[in-house]
């Protein structure tokens, strides 16, 4: 008898850890601790500096001024920099990044997985003088520019019915900016994202700039930070996040393929393990 209740025990946490998705994910952050990446450059201040791309590929290049060579070009803190929370402590988990994004973390705590991602969209249109351009939905379904809030229109929410009224003096300061993200980030998120943003239906068609999504409360979304291509058109990816907590924007490890990590092979519909979340099905959207 205690031999059988062993072996189920045993049975039970094999199973667990090979083919339960949270056994999957502890699973990985067990790895993460010991696997080091490959392609990677310490010296290296931006993505595309800090990562290199294995043999047989070639990085994506895009034009300047476009998002995708924002995104490439974003500047990184130091190697070994740590994820950092909105209080300023570091996150409890330091192990699943290669590198931290430049990009400051509200200690409001607003700025959460989509959120951060949203800001980022936000801010280059911003820089690029397309600030006419800037505007996103809330889960309502609401359109809310900054160009209308930047007015002085604020967003009047009953329930599901959202009304928006002049009740503010014009303001088109960058301090009033980050105030109109704020209430983006308070009314916005993965499912908003996932309805108002274009699908992507091949791998193939896939940008750098665009976000692979799991809509939910909570959901999840991961930006495409870089794409390496080879001689059959085959694509690999790198992929950052912000995180809930809200905290810094980082460039994720694959710990399902450390030989060939931080890079990523995803197929549409499939699953997809990352440090600490996965997702059930690869979808991908791009901002308009």
């Amino acid at each position: 008898m205690k031999r059988l209740l062993l072996a189920l025990l045993v049975s039970g946490l094999l199973y667990f850890f090979f083919f339960s998705n949270k056994g999957k994910v502890i699973k990985n952050v067990a790895v993460s601790y010991v696997a080091t990446p490959d392609y990677i450059n310490e010296e290296g201040l931006t993505v595309v500096e800090r990562i290199t791309v294995p043999e047989g590929y070639i990085r994506a290049t895009y034009v300047e001024g476009s998002f995708q060579k924002y995104i490439q070009d974003y500047p990184l803190k130091e190697f070994g920099a740590q994820v950092i929370n909105y209080d300023g402590n570091p996150y409890v988990y330091q192990a699943g990044h290669v590198g931290v994004l430049e990009l400051p973390v509200p200690s409001n705590g607003l700025q959460q997985c989509a959120d951060a991602l949203i800001r980022i969209r936000a801010e280059y249109l911003w820089e690029q003088e397309r600030k006419d351009e800037i505007g996103f939905n809330f889960t309502s379904g609401d359109y809310c520019s900054w160009q209308k809030y930047a007015e002085g229109y604020r967003p009047k929410v009953n329930g599901n019915r959202v009304t928006f009224h002049k009740t503010a003096s014009a303001d088109h300061s960058k301090e009033n900016f980050y105030k109109y993200l704020d209430l983006i980030f308070m009314y916005a998120g993965t499912l908003s994202l996932h309805h108002e943003l274009p699908n992507i239906t091949s791998i193939g068609e896939v940008e750098v700039g665009d976000l692979l999504i799991y809509p939910g409360s909570p959901g999840h979304v991961i930006l495409v930070a870089d794409i390496a291509v080879n001689e059959m058109g085959e694509k690999i990816f790198i992929f950052a996040q912000g995180n809930t907590p809200a905290q810094s924007v980082h460039i994720l490890k694959n710990l399902n393929d450390t030989s060939l990590s931080p890079w990523y092979e995803i197929t549409l519909g499939e699953r997809l393990e990352i440090p600490t979340y996965y997702f059930d099905k690869v979808q991908l959207v791009r901002f308009k």
